[in-house]
């Protein structure tokens, strides 16, 4: 398929596109703002556009308006999120009828990663010293990174809002390569960085002397029972990390919809990702192919069925 379908109609919505990532990819913008994008595909030929599909990026609990039906489909980061809602535990109080779509191929892990010069070996540790702790985190609180930290130290019985009432400090960062992180980290006035997308800073932050924290068994189980999987960092991985180190699962971009969506609409999406294929940026070292967006893989985890629509998408496809 070309790479701009033909007609004038398409010409107008690849500018009014551009436009669109000019606005939400504007790097001054900070998060909370107008950084996320809503594909709306309908009817504009009378005097109300009729929307038919509407996919946007943003928020974990966008799901709640994804079955409510306030929009067809949404995209997350990471799929532990989406568990969340199918299961009804973390930030849901009962479970959705969401269901996968596709699943977008991202490798990824978070760490808690903390320099020796504190003298903490666990995050048991920052509450039993009252820690005050200067450590880098994502600027907004509605962030699934932020949602995950909330998360882990709520088991250990403390906060992020702790850490500051000892003393500490919250080092507000935007993007992981922030220079509000990165210039203190190099400087080694920062103590911590609680984050993901480890290609971006972590082998930094271990050159600048950072140290993964392991968590303990049952605070994996609990995790994992929130949707969260453990995964095993190999040695060498990355550049500085001498020993294999087990950390949180950060894997995988769900688009995913409501049950009730429509089968076919579903179904039309699957094929149009597929057909389009040659057109979508994927990610370096974890796209396999176009068949791995409905199968289980390190890049593509999946604690949520596919929709029907896509369940029969990967059969007439010749998957199971």
């Amino acid at each position: 398929m070309e790479p701009l379908p033909r007609g004038a109609n398409f010409l107008r919505a690849k500018m009014l596109w551009e436009v669109g990532l000019q606005f939400a990819g504007n790097p001054a913008t900070p998060y909370g703002g107008n950084r996320d994008v809503c594909i709306t595909v309908g009817n504009g030929s009378g005097d109300a556009f009729r929307p038919a599909l509407r996919m946007a990026t943003g928020s974990p609990i966008l799901a709640r308006e994804v079955v409510a039906g306030g929009i067809e489909m949404a995209m997350v980061n990471p799929s532990g999120l989406l568990t969340q809602a199918y299961r009804g535990v973390g930030l849901y109080t009962a479970p959705l009828p969401v269901r996968i779509v596709a699943v977008y191929p991202s490798h990824d892990q978070f760490v808690f990663a903390v320099h020796p010069r504190t003298g903490l070996r666990s995050l048991h540790d920052i509450k039993e010293r009252r820690y005050p702790l200067q450590v880098s985190v994502k600027e907004d609180p509605t962030h699934s990174t932020r949602v995950l930290i909330d998360q882990v130290l709520g088991l250990h019985g403390f906060s992020l809002a702790d850490i500051e009432a000892w003393g500490g400090r919250l080092h507000m960062s935007g993007s992981p390569s922030d220079v509000r992180r990165m210039e203190p980290m190099r400087r080694g006035t920062l103590e911590a960085v609680f984050d993901e997308a480890l290609v971006v800073w972590f082998e930094e932050g271990l050159a600048s002397g950072l140290v993964p924290l392991e968590l303990d068994p049952d605070v994996f189980a609990r995790l994992d029972a929130l949707g969260w999987r453990r995964v095993v960092i190999p040695a060498g991985r990355y550049r500085g990390l001498a020993r294999d180190h087990a950390c949180i699962d950060y894997s995988g971009w769900p688009l995913y919809a409501s049950a009730a969506l429509p089968e076919q609409m579903v179904y039309d999406v699957c094929a149009a990702l597929a057909t389009r294929e040659a057109e979508i940026q994927w990610e370096d070292g974890a796209y396999t192919g176009i068949m791995q967006l409905w199968t289980e893989s390190e890049a593509t985890p999946m604690d949520v069925p596919l929709h029907p629509g896509a369940a029969r998408f990967v059969r007439e496809r010749g998957g199971k």
